[in-house]
């Protein structure tokens, strides 16, 4: 059955854009500017807008003005659901190849007591 999470979904979209990924990475050393942020994009401070945009609403990112700066912080929640997602599927996967690797090695056991 699937399982349908909005929030996971925005986040996955998020972070599928190369552009999104290195704003959470310039993020992830602290907070900055929407200034700082959009200063080594190759791209207009409005299409930098419209990224943090998807960020924010996705909850990878959020934001808050003071004065006239608007300052940008990574949201570790957001994230989080993310990681957990990726951790479970690791967590599956792993004792199914465990399981394939015991499986194997019974079976080599089986052949090598045969000859």
């Amino acid at each position: 059955m699937l399982n349908y999470s909005p929030s996971l979904d925005g986040a996955f979209r998020a972070l599928s854009d190369p552009t999104r990924r290195a704003i959470l990475e310039r993020l992830s050393r602290g907070p900055a500017s929407v200034s700082e942020i959009a200063e080594p994009l190759p791209m207009s401070l409005p299409a930098v807008h419209q990224h943090l945009q998807v960020l924010e609403e996705s909850g990878l990112m959020a934001w808050e003005k003071r004065g006239r700066v608007r300052w940008c912080r990574l949201d570790r929640k957001g994230l989080a659901a993310a990681e957990d997602w990726i951790l479970n599927r690791r967590a599956l996967w792993v004792r199914r190849l465990d399981g394939l690797a015991a499986h194997l090695a019974r079976d080599d056991d089986r052949k090598g007591s045969k000859t």
